[in-house]
């Protein structure tokens, strides 16, 4: 007769499940994102539908996750380090399943885009994208390899991002001021700047909760202040 399965490796079996869960749900919000750019950039509807439908699963997923978290709590009474992990993979579910959404709305902005004629830019989406994909896989790899400086990278690129988000903004408002028969396109154009610009806090808010899981330190809107006070003299 086999022996029966110790309550702690399950509840060790348990949280790895929670760990690979969340890696599923960031490597499916990382591929929307970075299909929802090709959709505006390839003008490609079909692309753009396929992220649209698949944020469901994504939705399930955080849904999925959550309920893992809150039975955990509830049956394990995990401490320290576990319970933050627990605490804070719920946190993260939910701004995965929120850069879905905004992967979502970028694909809905290609579609209106695409059903008019294409309109140059003087901004890269593509420059502002890789930054902002950048910063979520970064800080999913904190998350793997427990590397809180990793994670202050994440929230030090944010900056890089604002003032990307500013330089852009800028140029687009003085092109419907230049040329108001494509303010509807600018319009469209604008709002996808912003919501990369979205994608980046978003990552930042994820790398914040890694330094919590790790540290047990809260660094919301205290990375440098964090990163100076860890720096070797």
């Amino acid at each position: 007769m086999a022996a029966p399965v110790k309550m702690p490796r399950r509840f060790d079996e348990e949280l790895d499940e929670l760990r690979h869960g969340l890696l599923h749900m960031a490597a499916m919000a990382e591929t929307a994102v970075g299909k929802s750019v090709l959709s505006v950039v390839n003008r490609d509807n079909d692309l753009a539908r396929d992220i649209i439908i698949d944020d469901i699963n994504l939705n399930r997923m955080e849904l999925d996750l959550e309920d893992r978290a809150f039975k955990l709590l509830a049956l394990r009474q995990p401490l320290a380090a576990d319970l933050r992990l627990i605490v804070a993979s719920m946190r993260i579910a939910t701004q995965l399943e929120r850069i879905g959404d905004q992967a979502v709305n970028i694909a809905e902005r290609a579609m209106e885009l695409n059903n008019l004629p294409p309109l140059e830019v003087p901004i890269d989406l593509q420059v502002l994208s890789d930054i902002a994909l950048g910063m979520v896989h970064t800080s999913i790899e904190a998350f793997v390899e427990q590397n809180p400086r990793l994670a202050i990278q994440v929230c030090q690129r944010d900056v890089e991002v604002d003032l990307l988000d500013d330089e852009y903004i800028q140029k687009l408002l003085n092109c419907m001021i230049k040329e108001s028969r494509w303010v509807t396109r600018l319009h469209h154009f604008l709002i996808i700047v912003r919501n990369l610009e979205r994608i980046a806090d978003l990552a930042t808010n994820i790398a914040e909760n890694i330094v919590f899981i790790i540290e047990g330190r809260v660094i919301k809107h205290r990375c440098e202040e964090w990163m100076l006070a860890t720096t070797p003299s």
